[in-house]
C-alpha cells in the first residue's frame, strides 16, 4: 500500500492572503491623488499582477527546484544580459534607467536578478558542503562569490538604483554568513563594511567636498534630505518630512481607511509605491503598522523553519538568501520612511504597487514552498513512495 502525504505549509498561503488583502487597500488610499478619475486603476493592476504571480508561484511549487541546479548559470547570464539591455536600451524616468519596455508592459530586470542572484550562489556554496572550509578554500569560494555578486551590483548601481543595488550585496553578504566559509575570511568582510560606512561618515563630516564626489547630484539631495528633512522641507526633505507627520498623526489606531489627511491630500509622492508604509501608519495607526511587521516576522520564521527542516543544502542557501533579500527590503523600505534609513527605491514586499518586484517576491515564495513540500518528512513529490 502506497502511503502519500501533502504537507504543505498553509500558513505561508495565509500570510500571503492577508499582505494581499492590505496591499489592496493601501494601494487603494494611497493611489487617489494619481487616479482620481479612475479610483480603482491601480488597484486592478496590482490584483492582475497578483493573480499573475500566483500562477507563476503554482508553477514553480510543481517544478522541482533541485532542476535549477544545471539551469543556474543560463539564470545568471540571463540576467546580466537583460541588465546590459537596459544600460543601452532602457526606459529613463525620474531620473534613472531601469526599465524594459516589451511593448504590452515594462520589466525591471534588477529585480528578477536578484532571484537569479540567489540560484547561482546557492549552486556555488552548495558544492563546498556543510563542512567549514579551510582558510584557502575559504578565500578562493568568497573570491568567486563576490566575483559573481560585483557583475550585477555595477550594471544595477549605474541605473542608477541604489535600493536594488543594496540588495544585490545584502543577498551575498547572507549568504555568506551561513555558508562554510571561515569565520576569519567573514569578520574581515565585515570589519571592511564598517570601515567603509565609518569613512564615509568621516568624509561627510570633514571633507564634504570630497563626499559630495563620491555621489551623483540627485543622491546627495536624498542625504542632505534624510539627515536633515526639517531644514529642506520645501524641497530635498519635503516627501520624508510629510510621511512622518502622516505616520505621526496616526497615533494608536489611525484615522481609518481612506481617511488620512496628508494622503488624501496628496502630500506623500509615491504614496502606493516606495511610501505605501505611510498608509499604514497614518490610516491604521501603531496598531495597523504592529500588524504588518508581525505579519512580516511570521513569514520569515516560516521560511526559516523551511530551511532548517530540509535536508537538501541548496534547498537551505535558497531559503537564506530568500530571508536575505525579503528581511533587508522590508527593513529598508520602512526604515527610510520614518527617516531612520536614507531614502531608496526600494519597495514593501507584497503591498507596494508594481509587477516585477511583485511577481518576483511570489515567485521565491514558491520556491520555498517547493523545497519545504519535498523535504525528507513529506513524499508527495519523492520519486519512491513509502511502502506500508
Amino acid at each position: 500500500m502506497k502511503q502519500k502525504k501533502y504537507n504543505l505549509d498553509y500558513s505561508i498561503i495565509t500570510i500571503l492572503f492577508l499582505l494581499f488583502l492590505i496591499s489592496l487597500a493601501a494601494i487603494y488610499s494611497g493611489s487617489g491623488q494619481y487616479a482620481q478619475s479612475q479610483p480603482y486603476y491601480f488597484v486592478i493592476r496590482q490584483a492582475i499582477w497578483y493573480i499573475f504571480g500566483i500562477l507563476i508561484m503554482l508553477a514553480v511549487i510543481f517544478f522541482d527546484y533541485e532542476l535549477l541546479k544545471k539551469q543556474a548559470f543560463k539564470l545568471y547570464a540571463i540576467g546580466v544580459i537583460l541588465l546590459m539591455g537596459v544600460h543601452f536600451f532602457g526606459v529613463f524616468r525620474n531620473g534613472s534607467q531601469r526599465w524594459l519596455n516589451l511593448g504590452v508592459f515594462e520589466i525591471q530586470p534588477s529585480e528578477f536578478m536578484k532571484i537569479f542572484l540567489i540560484i547561482y550562489l546557492a549552486v556555488l556554496l552548495e558544492r563546498h558542503g556543510n563542512r567549514k572550509l579551510s582558510l584557502k578554500m575559504s578565500i578562493q569560494l568568497t573570491i568567486k562569490v563576490i566575483a559573481a555578486t560585483f557583475i550585477p551590483f555595477i550594471f544595477i548601481f549605474m541605473q542608477p538604483d541604489l535600493g536594488s543595488a543594496l540588495i544585490i550585496l545584502a543577498i551575498a553578504f547572507t549568504m555568506i554568513i551561513v555558508s562554510s566559509i571561515s569565520i576569519k575570511v567573514i569578520l574581515p568582510i565585515l570589519f571592511t563594511m564598517v570601515a567603509f560606512i565609518a569613512g564615509l561618515v568621516f568624509l561627510y563630516a570633514y571633507y564634504i567636498d570630497v563626499f559630495t564626489r563620491l555621489f551623483q547630484s540627485h543622491q546627495m539631495d536624498r542625504i542632505y534630505g534624510w539627515l536633515d528633512p526639517a531644514q529642506y522641507a520645501s524641497d530635498y526633505g519635503y516627501q520624508l518630512q510629510q510621511a512622518i507627520m502622516g505616520i505621526g498623526s496616526g497615533q494608536l489606531s489611525g484615522a481609518g481607511f481612506n481617511q488620512g489627511m496628508q494622503i488624501q491630500n496628496g502630500n506623500v509622492p509615491e504614496a502606493h509605491t516606495d511610501f505605501i508604509f505611510t498608509v499604514i501608519g497614518e490610516e491604521y495607526g501603531f496598531i495597523g503598522a504592529s500588524i504588518l511587521i508581525l505579519l512580516y516576522f511570521l513569514l520569515l520564521y516560516r521560511i526559516t523553519k523551511v530551511a532548517y527542516e530540509t535536508d537538501n543544502l541548496f534547498g537551505v542557501y535558497l531559503c537564506v538568501g530568500i530571508i536575505g533579500i525579503l528581511a533587508f527590503q522590508v527593513f529598508q523600505n520602512i526604515a527610510m520612511t520614518i527617516g531612520l534609513m536614507p531614502i531608496t527605491g526600494i519597495t514593501l514586499p507584497f503591498i507596494s504597487y508594481g509587477g516585477s518586484s511583485l511577481v518576483t517576491n511570489l515567485l521565491m515564495i514558491g520556491l520555498v514552498i517547493s523545497i519545504q513540500i519535498r523535504s525528507s518528512n513529506d513524499y508527495l513529490f519523492r520519486k519512491k513512495a513509502i511502502s506500508e
